[in-house]
């Protein structure tokens, strides 16, 4: 049976991984330079010291590191930047994740490893391998109340998790399918070439679906149970998951994930986070606020990102944000700013 990384009970006396750690950034330096970015101005316009790069194991808080990689592609005007990114992001690059993954036993078990070590290394975010028989599913989405632009983050990822595989199976490697859940951008066909699948844009998440049988007796090169072990511990003891993220923060999570579903309702998100209706509402009292404000701030702020990026036309981020309706969202954008939502694309 394959034993995935098992983490012990949470200690309140070990060091905890707040963000993300720094072997995520590893050459990301060298790599605006490359495509004629200004360092300076792109960390410093996402509040980051590029001397904290430099150790591996210290953390960037998760909102900078995304804002970090949309500055650089704003900046360097590579609109593709964390595709790219991703692409030459090789396995040991990533420090103790990476190796988590290249001294395990097969290729099979790294994809389990890596998947179970990641929220060590990074918090607020979703990732999981799920088993759908022929495939396994790589899912992953970044799920921070501060963070609402993270496209470049999410095709790094995928391209990270990719190159793991490709690493024991060569370059000519495949998934089966690949989807992201921003919009589809203008340089899509890249991310085609790029992953040598089909690619699926405006997804529910993030996810990439790898073939079973390829993976199935290949053995890491890099095998070593020791080296396994000290790593796992390592990880442990680096990153142990922050405590969950307050009421509020774990609505805004449900609600960005599930809008495109239609309408929110109450009584299922209460459902999902195991309270009920009265109690949910009580406790959203306490930090003053309601289940209707929730859903009204969680659509704001996602429209403003989705119409600042222009991928979208107003008619499809209508039912992006749950509404049956164009008309019904251009109202609502007009309750919430005074102008409709093509007069604000237009003077932002």
């Amino acid at each position: 049976m394959l034993q995935p990384f098992l983490a012990p009970a949470a200690s309140a006396t070990r060091p905890s991984n707040q963000g993300v750690l720094s072997a995520a950034a590893n050459g990301l330096d060298g790599f605006i330079s490359h495509h004629g970015g200004d360092l300076d101005r792109v960390f410093g316009r996402a509040g980051i010291d590029p001397e904290q790069l430099q150790h591996p194991t210290l953390s960037l808080a998760l909102p900078n590191y995304c804002q970090v990689l949309e500055e650089a592609a704003r900046q360097t005007g590579c609109d593709n930047f964390g595709l790219r990114y991703g692409q030459q992001f090789k396995p040991q690059a990533l420090g103790l994740l990476g190796y988590v993954g290249l001294c395990s036993e097969n290729l099979e078990q790294a994809l389990i490893n890596f998947a179970a070590a990641f929220p060590y290394h990074q918090h607020s975010t979703l990732i999981r391998l799920v088993d759908q028989g022929e495939c396994y599913r790589f899912d992953y989405q970044v799920r921070h109340d501060a963070i609402v632009e993270c496209r470049q983050d999410a095709e790094l990822t995928m391209g990270m998790a990719a190159n793991l595989v490709r690493h024991v199976l060569g370059d000519g490697w495949t998934p089966r399918e690949v989807g992201f859940e921003h919009a589809r951008p203008q340089d899509w066909r890249e991310h085609r070439d790029a992953f040598g699948a089909p690619v699926r844009f405006g997804q529910g998440g993030n996810w990439m679906l790898i073939p079973k049988q390829p993976l199935i007796g290949h053995a890491m090169p890099g095998h070593d149970p020791m080296l396994l072990m000290v790593v796992k511990d390592a990880i442990r003891q680096l990153g142990e998951r922050a405590s969950g993220p307050q009421l509020p923060e774990q609505i805004r999570q449900l609600l960005r994930a599930t809008l495109h579903h239609g309408e929110p309702v109450l009584e299922l998100i209460a459902e999902h986070l195991q309270l009920s209706p009265t109690i949910l509402q009580r406790r959203l009292r306490d930090h003053g606020l309601s289940f209707t404000q929730m859903v009204d701030q969680t659509r704001q702020a996602m429209a403003r990102q989705h119409l600042r990026d222009g991928h979208l036309s107003i008619s499809q981020l209508a039912p992006l944000l749950g509404y049956s309706e164009t008309s019904a969202f251009s109202r609502a954008f007009k309750r919430w700013f005074g102008v409709s939502p093509r007069q604000w694309r237009q003077g932002s």
